[in-house]
């Protein structure tokens, strides 16, 4: 849809996403009904909002006749499609949508989009500063616009973008299993069982991640992790030039970056270039080597200058809760790893340290398989401290201490609160309390951003 005149259009869900879409959506003229389930005493800035901009609203709950009329129908990230006003649409052959889906069909910039299931913000932040650094070497007016699952929705910033801007977005599942449009330069950094409590199955997540390749055109670009067996075996489905990553070398017909000595490495065609050396990286653990790898590709296959480039991965410390260091205290070294909702990223934030670590594990479960994680923490971390929903069902996956493992103590508790005081407790000099839950944040807190900011708050307060 490209005129919004007078249509009537539902927005379902009145978070981040579905609030900036109402905003636009009235600027085209269109006729705004938001509803969502959550009692209308959770949703005082989206009450506001509709009061002030003429949106009808129907909170608590989703009457069915809100599709009375409907022309459209717009899902915010959080929202599932299996919900009986979405299936109510589809039996209608009402149209469905999203924010991201209608920000590509009005960017008129050259758009990057970037998908995984880890490393996606880390990846999408490093290549915004990367095409900053590109716009202000070469003395252009140009912008780059960073968003999407990620700080701004960019709907809500397309009005005012122009034909030589760039925008990296990020994209998640959520926002991908609608979407009938890709990005001009489309990334999978990876596929690992994540989000199985809202996709049905793997099969099912992959190919939500697999719209981001599925509806690309010639000339565009499509970045594929090679290391990555998931995100690997959707390069048959890629419509144009692959431009992949991974540590080793690629073969000989092959383009993409990889890592030989101490450089990552660009290898277009026979030829070679040497991009930057590794020890420029800021960033902990092997996953974020990756996430630098996979950005450098990302960076040369929408042609942004090497210089910007280089100075992006020297100058980028890093996102919040993302191996976040927060003090030092008794010797013990902090990191806020709230990011972590699902047990492969836990994995890798253990793996970036070789100091004993105190792990904080918890919160709300996600239907996914804990026993890798349970078979590195045995062998690797020293403590272990439980919280949350998830508690006991991981203290089972762990299972009771063994003899000749390196694990010394499973402690259960109720709150992260209480989690971070029985860590201090027990942390000495040398030692690393790490925060990287495995879960989500939803039985305690609104989201992984407030767990990681009440963390730290509490440590600071030790």
């Amino acid at each position: 849809m490209s005129d919004f005149t007078a249509k009537k259009v539902v927005v379902v869900g009145a978070a981040r996403q579905g609030l900036a879409l109402s905003r636009f959506l009235v600027r085209r003229g269109a006729q705004v009904f938001l509803t969502d389930a959550r009692p209308p005493a959770e949703l005082n800035e989206a009450a506001s909002l509709a009061e002030k901009l003429g949106i009808a609203v129907a909170f608590g709950s989703h009457p069915l006749e809100l599709l009375d009329g409907a022309n459209l129908v717009c899902l915010s990230g959080g929202v599932s499609p299996t919900i009986p006003l979405v299936q109510e649409a589809q039996r209608r052959s009402i149209p469905l949508s999203n924010d991201s889906q209608i920000f590509l069909e009005e960017c008129p910039a050259q758009v990057i989009g970037i998908t995984g299931s880890a490393g996606k913000t880390t990846t999408t932040s490093l290549v915004g500063l990367m095409a900053r650094k590109h716009f202000e070497m070469k003395n252009l007016p140009n912008r780059a616009w960073v968003g999407g699952n990620i700080g701004t929705p960019l709907i809500d910033e397309v009005d005012e973008m122009r034909e030589d801007d760039l925008a990296v977005v990020e994209l998640s599942s959520f926002q991908l299993e609608l979407m009938t449009r890709s990005p001009q330069v489309a990334a999978i950094l990876n596929i690992t069982p994540n989000h199985l409590d809202r996709h049905a199955s793997m099969a099912a997540y992959t190919a939500a991640k697999a719209n981001i390749l599925r509806f690309q055109h010639a000339g565009d670009v499509a970045v594929l992790n090679r290391d990555d067996a998931g995100a690997w075996a959707l390069a048959e489905q890629a419509k144009t030039d692959i431009l992949s990553f991974g540590l080793r070398q690629p073969p000989a017909h092959q383009s993409g970056t990889y890592i030989e000595g101490d450089w990552i490495w660009l290898q277009i065609g026979r030829e070679r270039l040497k991009m930057l050396p590794t020890e420029w990286i800021q960033l902990r653990g092997s996953h974020n080597l990756m996430n630098v790898v996979a950005a450098c590709a990302i960076a040369a296959g929408a042609t942004l200058a090497l210089p910007a480039i280089q100075t992006a991965v020297e100058e980028f410390q890093g996102v919040p809760h993302r191996l976040e260091f927060v003090r030092r205290f008794n010797g013990a070294d902090w990191y806020n790893d709230s990011i972590a909702t699902a047990p492969e990223r836990t994995i890798a934030a253990i793996q970036a340290f070789n100091q004993p670590i105190i792990l904080l594990l918890g919160g709300r479960d996600k239907n996914l398989p804990w026993e890798k994680l349970a078979d590195l923490v045995r062998r690797k971390v020293s403590r272990v401290v439980l919280f949350g929903e998830a508690a006991d069902l991981i203290a089972e996956a762990i299972g009771p201490r063994r003899p000749g493992q390196f694990l010394k103590s499973v402690q259960k508790c109720e709150t992260l609160h209480e989690a971070v005081k029985i860590a201090a407790s027990q942390a000495g000099e040398g030692d690393v309390v790490l925060l990287s839950p495995g879960g989500t944040s939803f039985d305690a807190f609104k989201d992984f951003e407030e767990r990681g900011e009440a963390f730290k708050n509490w440590v600071n307060a030790l």
